[in-house]
């Protein structure tokens, strides 16, 4: 399964330098989740975990399970964005869309 990725950062990066940073961002995403496959529907556990408890959810509430994927997800996410946008990585709001 493939998915769709959109990075939002640096407003005056260049289009290559876009394009650039979100390859970056997609090839840490896809070697921390273990394959490209496993992105979206980690992805979306993580969402609809995040959509029930919120954003910090205490460990006692979750399930084993869904430990596992929030704690899975939210390290390739920060893999994924120290690769991307590197030491500016805490500059700015940077955001992302993962779609199907």
């Amino acid at each position: 399964m493939s998915y769709t990725l959109k990075l939002y950062a640096f407003e005056d990066a260049s289009p290559q330098q876009l394009a650039a940073a979100e390859q970056r961002f997609r090839k840490a995403l896809d070697a921390s989740l273990g394959d490209a496959s496993l992105v979206a529907p980690v992805h979306a556990a993580y969402r609809r975990i995040v959509a029930t408890y919120g954003e910090h959810p205490s460990q006692e509430v979750l399930s084993p399970e869904e430990l596992e994927i929030f704690s899975q997800w939210q390290a390739a996410e920060a893999a994924a964005l120290t690769a991307a946008l590197g030491p500016n990585r805490y500059m700015g709001d940077a955001q992302f869309e993962i779609g199907a």
